[in-house]
């Protein structure tokens, strides 16, 4: 399996720039630095120890943020590197650490093997660090063949990801085996991993449970929560197709109760934002964009954000949040978001019956009493209403043991990180 996969990205190679080019003509790449990931770097390394973590997307990269703090204040690293993939994580973590001479962010090059060697031999890492489940074959074996220590961190496996790689066993395992260190963020995933190849397991729990004090701190500004004083708030986040016009609907149901609810909208993708802005207009609702803010009044229904990175604001001044990618039976398989900022942040969570890829979280803050399962706009707009009656005020006894679990898998990590430093 490997030999195909090799031949496949052998043959990619001539065709990659024009690859990336196009998807910077559709605003997919970033547009001035799209060719890092042809492995043309204009940075330079230092000397010194560099330690070197990937993410793929915007939850992985909050995700490591406590470790890169760590990391920082840590003598014995001088450079630390986080490479991404998507244009939205590149863009959040180029805009936290573009004041930190210690922490450089590149886009990780295509899995070609004559891109990553021309990747591995500038950076030369002392200690590559992967995060939840970014698999990249090439990469991985030259890591390896480098000598270079490799870890996952809070390692994802999902069942279907499994089934996948279950069929090609001999494939994974040549994969899995390289990995020095697994720190599985689940009970699923631990065992996943040891049947896929992994040698050094542990288990800690999900690092994502570990608090970001310096992203809580975010703030709205001030005349907008002048604005929203008098407003009953609620938020749906990490909403996909077909659920926004579901909380649209549930506005409509609530606003015959509470006339002065404000709906806000934070999508999964904000490429969907047209569409989903007409869609709710549609159903006679005012909807402004977060991006034109100055024009939200006493009279708009939904604020719609169109912008990466602003969610941990949301959850600060909402009480109730909905969980998308959670009431689309299609998704089954591959359902869910992750539930924990808003639990962090003493949220009421609502969520569908579709929740797969974080079931065990999900387990875990149930017991706290903060999660109920709705399964149409109807019983999302009734639990809203019976929040909005009894007005609680969020609940920090809960918020306290959150932290204190969190903290304590963040402890367990950064022990074993800091063995291989």
């Amino acid at each position: 399996m490997y030999f195909w996969y090799r031949l496949f990205t052998y043959l990619f190679y001539p065709i990659a720039p024009i690859y990336l080019y196009f998807r910077k003509l559709r605003k997919k790449e970033d547009p001035k630095r799209y060719k890092e990931k042809l492995s043309k770097i204009e940075l330079q390394r230092s000397n010194g120890f560099l330690i070197w973590f990937h993410v793929a997307s915007v939850g992985e990269a909050m995700s490591i943020l406590p470790l890169v703090d760590s990391c920082i204040n840590d003598n014995k690293i001088n450079k630390i590197l986080i490479t991404t993939i998507t244009l939205s994580s590149g863009r959040i973590l180029g805009k936290k650490f573009n004041q930190n001479s210690k922490v450089i962010h590149q886009f990780l090059p295509l899995d070609i093997k004559i891109f990553i060697n021309k990747f591995l031999n500038h950076w030369k890492p002392n200690l590559s660090v992967f995060i939840d489940s970014e698999i990249w074959p090439n990469l991985i074996l030259e890591i390896k063949k480098k000598r270079i220590p490799l870890l996952l961190l809070n390692a994802r496996i999902t069942k279907k990801s499994f089934k996948r790689w279950n069929m090609v066993t001999n494939f994974a395992k040549k994969i899995f085996e390289n990995f020095d260190l697994c720190v599985a963020s689940n009970k699923e995933s631990e065992e996943y991993l040891k049947i896929l190849g992994a040698k050094n397991i542990k288990n800690f729990g999900n690092l994502k449970f570990s608090n970001i004090k310096s992203e809580n701190k975010q703030k709205l500004d001030s005349n907008f929560i002048e604005k929203i004083s008098n407003r009953k708030i609620w938020c749906a986040a990490s909403t996909h197709p077909s659920e926004e016009i579901l909380c649209g609907m549930s506005h409509l149901k609530i606003k015959s109760k509470h006339n002065n609810v404000l709906t806000i909208i934070i999508p999964r993708h904000i490429n969907r934002i047209e569409k989903i802005k007409l869609e709710l207009s549609n159903l006679n609702l005012k909807v402004v964009l977060f991006s034109n803010l100055d024009q939200l009044n006493a009279n708009t229904d939904i604020l719609l954000i169109d912008s990466y990175g602003e969610t941990l604001k949301f959850y600060n001044i909402s009480k109730y949040v909905f969980l998308g990618k959670s009431l689309i039976k299609s998704l089954k398989a591959d359902s869910g978001q992750n539930p924990i900022e808003p639990a962090r942040l003493g949220c009421k969570i609502f969520h569908g019956p579709y929740v797969s890829n974080f079931s065990e979280i999900y387990e875990y803050i149930k017991k706290l009493g903060i999660t109920k399962v709705v399964n149409n706009s109807d019983e999302l707009s009734l639990s809203l209403v019976e929040e909005f009656n009894n007005d609680s005020t969020k609940n920090l006894e809960n918020v306290t043991k959150i932290e204190n679990y969190g903290q304590n898998i963040f402890n367990n990590v950064i022990i074993e990180l800091k063995k291989y430093i």
